[in-house]
């Protein structure tokens, strides 16, 4: 289940276990309320984040669009092991900030 946190001028984005082609749409349409009401500051806090598919990489690459459009700060933060080969195969880490989870 998704949550959207306000913290400050920052809004955080609290994924699920998942991200794949089955909840992708929905977890798209549970983020929209963030990038609409001024999300210029956005983290995706990926601590519960253990799979995430195709569909979910093109969601985070359209997030961070919108976000950069808007002059704003987009970053992955807790990310596993795992889900962080994945950004790095898919050249992720090059353009935008990804932070490993903490050991």
């Amino acid at each position: 289940m998704t949550q959207i946190i306000k913290e400050g001028g920052k809004t955080i984005i609290k994924t699920g276990e998942r991200i794949d082609t089955m909840n992708a749409p929905q977890f798209e349409q549970d983020i929209q309320p963030a990038l609409v009401d001024g999300g210029v500051d956005l983290e995706m806090d990926c601590t519960n984040l253990t799979y995430m598919a195709s569909s979910g990489l093109r969601i985070i690459q359209k997030t961070m669009r919108t976000v950069m459009q808007q002059k704003g700060q987009f970053k992955m933060t807790n990310v596993s092991p795992e889900i962080y080969k994945v950004l790095a195969m898919t050249g992720f880490t090059k353009f935008m900030k990804v932070e490993k989870k903490a050991e």
